[in-house]
């Protein structure tokens, strides 16, 4: 078992997988990024990588044996808060080779290296004001979100500000940030409508100015939507995102 300490050996072993890419959090100066860490064995890659998008990350991807050797070694070093995640038969497979993983439920990673070809009328990077004014709507309708607009984690938000009707104040409707980004994958996470602004498109103009700036930026933009979301993942399909099944798992015993 090899560590990889920089940012190139990261991207050779990865062999264009964005998913271990964005894991690896590289920064310019071609360093992993803070508390990233990374190995490699055989034809198998880990990278592990803390608090990201809410979670102790541990990115893998390879062949079986090799990435159950590694996977199990890990693991008894990094803790019970990482959770191993790859290609959902990878992961299967894990499941029933390392003990203490339970599965969780399946999500689509879904990447593009091409600025979407979609209008993107009254979208614009919002200001301080705007966001706070966001926080609003994240409160009532995604409180869960792994990024809110009041945290200060994004590094800028997209957005639509409109009226709902005759009489009532601009607000912001539709928003997206531009978080969790690295050095050669852009990610884009905490995409919110509000529910009465639904139907009008909103949230693909949203997304696809989001998604090219991330794109002319980065060279790549990457996002995770829940498998059983098939409205959101018609979206991004709409805006030229391809899709892979990844899964993740938990330790849930020694």
């Amino acid at each position: 078992m090899e560590e990889l300490a920089r940012l190139d050996d990261v991207e050779e072993a990865a062999a264009g997988d964005g998913h271990l890419l964005w894991a690896a959090q590289g920064q310019h100066d071609g360093r992993l990024g803070p508390g990233v860490r990374a190995w490699r064995h055989g034809t198998a890659l880990a990278v592990a990588s803390p608090d990201l998008s809410g979670r102790d990350r541990l990115a893998v991807k390879g062949g079986a044996d090799d990435a159950t050797h590694l996977v199990r070694h890990l693991l008894g070093d990094l803790g019970p808060s990482y959770r191993p995640v790859g290609q959902a038969s990878l992961i299967e497979t894990l499941i029933g080779a390392v003990p203490g993983l339970s599965p969780i439920p399946e999500f689509y990673w879904m990447e593009t290296s091409t600025v979407p070809d979609s209008p993107a009328l009254g979208v614009e990077w919002l200001d301080e004001v705007r966001v706070k004014e966001a926080t609003s709507l994240f409160d009532r309708f995604f409180p869960d979100s792994f990024a809110q607009p009041e945290d200060g984690i994004a590094h800028r938000w997209a957005g639509i500000v409109d009226s709902l009707g005759s009489g009532t104040p601009p607000e912001p409707l539709a928003v997206a940030a531009d978080v969790w980004s690295a050095v050669g994958c852009g990610f884009m996470a905490a995409v919110c409508t509000h529910p009465a602004a639904r139907g009008r498109g909103l949230a693909q103009a949203v997304c696809g100015f989001a998604i090219g700036a991330l794109v002319r930026r980065h060279g790549r933009a990457a996002l995770m939507v829940h498998a059983d979301n098939p409205s959101a993942i018609a979206v991004y399909e709409r805006l030229g995102m391809s899709k892979r099944l990844l899964a993740a798992a938990q330790v849930v015993s020694p």
